[in-house]
């Protein structure tokens, strides 16, 4: 699923394909916002991690969860 994450004084929002469920993703950050964790930190779907202060949280989108496309054509 797709999360963009918007942070407080910076110009770009960080965009990231997670393997995690929506519901994974809405409690770690609200954990983050609850001050039961410093970073809201989350994993891509290429095993990178994301770290992001919690007080520095603007915002968190939640996509649609994507299928993998196969195959060249546009459909």
């Amino acid at each position: 699923m797709e999360v963009k994450i918007g942070v407080q004084h910076a110009p770009r929002e960080i965009v990231l394909e997670s393997g995690e469920t929506a519901e994974q993703v809405e409690q770690a950050v609200a954990d983050a916002l609850a001050g039961k964790a410093q970073l809201l930190s989350l994993t891509d779907d290429k095993g990178r991690k994301v770290l992001v202060p919690a007080d520095r949280i603007a915002y968190v989108e939640l996509g649609e969860p994507t299928t993998r496309r196969v195959g060249f054509g546009a459909l």
